[in-house]
């Protein structure tokens, strides 16, 4: 689902709850990046559409 979001769009990860499960940057999957809170709030303003799962 997410190759498909990746192909159009940006998937950011939130830091704090990568930390909060033990997910480092290593197992995520290409094209997604780990976020901060600001960014994330930022892109969410300014984005036409948003995904959140």
């Amino acid at each position: 689902m997410l190759k498909a979001v990746l192909r159009n769009g940006t998937v950011l990860l939130c830091g704090t709850c990568m930390d909060a499960r033990g997910v480092t940057d290593e197992e995520i999957i290409e094209g997604a990046r780990r976020s901060t809170m600001k960014e994330l709030a930022e892109q969410t303003i300014n984005a036409d559409k948003v995904q959140v799962f």
